[in-house]
């Protein structure tokens, strides 16, 4: 028995939509991993929060991280 194809949704958009999620899962894994080297720089809440953004809002809180948490260091006065 043949596995039935859906017409109204082609075989390439499955794909393009794959490709997609990986591109978003290697962001969100490069973006920890920048993180987690970056420790030196920033507290230990600073790294927990800029974790918890890439993790619960991909996209943006890696982009963010690459734009802004990158490039500011730790302003701590403690």
């Amino acid at each position: 028995m043949a596995a039935s194809q859906n017409p109204l949704i082609p075989a390439w958009y499955d794909i393009v939509w794959s490709g997609i999620a990986v591109l978003v899962l290697a962001l969100s894994v490069i973006a920890v991993v920048s993180i987690s080297r970056s420790s030196t720089q920033l507290t230990a809440r600073q790294a927990l929060g800029w974790t918890l953004l890439v993790i619960l809002v991909p996209v943006i809180g890696a982009f963010a991280w690459f734009a802004i948490g990158r490039r500011s260091p730790a302003t701590s006065s403690e």
